[in-house]
């Protein structure tokens, strides 16, 4: 199972970072160590002081496909998620700066939170599924997949031109605008369509 990860999807997260709108998507990948164990609180790695909270929706590919044409995307995924794609944005940007990878900043361990996942039948349009990232009960991100620069089957579509989704694979399909620090006692909390599908504790 591999975790692949679209960057800069929303104009108003590419804003908020100051980074240049992408003629093409952008595409990173997290390890199968990255996935943060179901009911584990999220410890602080010791090489960064600014962990950055990103809430994305998740697709979960459910066969073999190579080079999918976008019009049979759908036949692809069964069930949307939602999840946290937890970056050193400190450490990211000293990478950046270098124009070397971002995997360090991106990878480590325990920076993919996977909720639980619900039935892509159950939801409706899924080019147009709300949801929400709370930090101790507030609201600190906003959403909606309308807003995406790639919609969900342009991406399957994109990300199997180079890379062969195999089923269980992952997409993370990139955050909105609001990402920020997070601090020990932080207490996160994510909703797609009014449903709470993760929760977790800060240490």
């Amino acid at each position: 199972m591999k975790i692949i990860c679209i960057g800069r999807n929303y104009v108003d997260h590419i804003k908020e970072l100051n980074n240049e709108r992408p003629t093409d998507p952008v595409l990173f990948i997290k390890p199968d160590s990255a996935v943060l164990p179901k009911e584990q609180d999220f410890y602080i790695p010791e090489f960064s002081n600014d962990i950055h909270y990103e809430v994305e929706v998740l697709v979960k590919i459910k066969k073999v496909g190579k080079h999918i044409d976008v019009q049979f995307s759908h036949t692809y995924y069964d069930e949307i998620g939602l999840g946290i794609d937890f970056t050193a944005r400190d450490l990211q940007s000293q990478l950046k700066e270098k124009g070397l990878p971002w995997e360090k900043a991106k990878g480590f361990d325990g920076s993919a939170v996977i909720g639980k996942w619900l039935p892509k039948s159950s939801l409706g349009d899924v080019n147009h599924l709300k949801f929400q990232l709370k930090k101790n009960n507030e609201v600190v991100q906003e959403g909606d997949t309308s807003l995406m620069l790639w919609k969900i089957d342009e991406i399957i579509s994109y990300v199997s031109s180079f890379f062969t989704l195999k089923k269980g694979d992952i997409i993370f399909t990139g955050t909105p605008a609001g990402v920020g620090r997070i601090s020990a006692n932080d207490y996160l909390s994510g909703t797609l369509e009014n449903e709470q599908m993760f929760s977790l504790n800060i240490k």
